[in-house]
């Protein structure tokens, strides 16, 4: 691929989701979806793009919802959710590594046996090294989504945008699409109508700190080959968030 392509986005943080590595498992990490992430990723690169991602845990272990069912607290269920999402970034950077992507696991949780420590200007470092970064164990600390991760960690680095990859959902609509075939589906919409409509696409901390920063949002459906790049190179696809 030509690597001259002027770029809308050049440094991006690509967020998530652990159900999107079950592919039609109930539980776990299936092959496919690891590999078509990783290829997805190895194309985007290819074009010149800086790219760092956040891959959530909720294929293995949701700390909320688990938590309550073995009678943990919740800081405990979220510690263990951390570790899902290691174990997620160890996946995905062996899939990488597979295709002949140079790629880093930084861990918020010292695990200095398989990942390192997360240091941002080590993280900018390695981007500006066309090295892949992927950003595990959420913010370090409990009661914080990796949503919020993601923001925090595109505000760290310098990302131009996140792109929010969703599973089997296309961009922000009005009410689950899934449940609801009259749900509208929005082109574009601020922060601010995210929060006050209550809509299901990242939590509140998350989408104040992109507004305060001013990183857009990309929501798409990562299933869908291709979509990457195509945002990379200015295509409108799924729904814009931004001020």
């Amino acid at each position: 691929m030509d690597r001259k392509i002027n770029l809308k986005y050049k440094r991006i943080l690509l967020k998530i989701s652990g159900e999107a590595l079950m592919g039609t498992q109930d539980f776990g990490i299936a092959p496919e979806p690891v590999e078509m992430i990783a290829n997805e990723i190895k194309k985007a690169k290819a074009l010149g793009a800086q790219i760092g991602v956040v891959v959530g845990g909720g294929n293995i272990f949701r700390g909320m919802k688990n938590s309550s069912k073995l009678g943990m607290d919740q800081a405990s269920g979220d510690y263990v959710g951390m570790l899902a999402t290691v174990m997620n970034a160890i996946a995905l950077q062996s899939a990488l590594r597979k295709i002949d992507v140079p790629c880093r696991v930084q861990s918020a949780i010292d695990i200095n046996k398989i990942a390192e420590p997360y240091i941002r200007f080590k993280a900018i470092r390695h981007l500006e090294k066309d090295r892949v970064v992927i950003f595990a164990a959420g913010t370090g600390n409990p009661f914080f989504t990796t949503d919020t991760a993601s923001a925090l960690k595109a505000s760290e680095v310098d990302a131009e945008v996140i792109l929010m990859a969703k599973n089997k959902v296309d961009g922000v609509y009005s009410d689950d699409p899934r449940t609801n075939p009259k749900a509208k589906k929005y082109e574009k919409i601020t922060y601010d109508d995210i929060i006050i409509k209550g809509l299901k696409v990242m939590d509140t901390a998350a989408c104040a700190l992109c507004k305060q920063n001013e990183i857009p949002i990309i929501v798409f459906d990562f299933a869908k080959e291709g979509a990457i790049c195509e945002i990379l190179k200015g295509k409108k696809i799924g729904t814009t968030v931004s001020k």
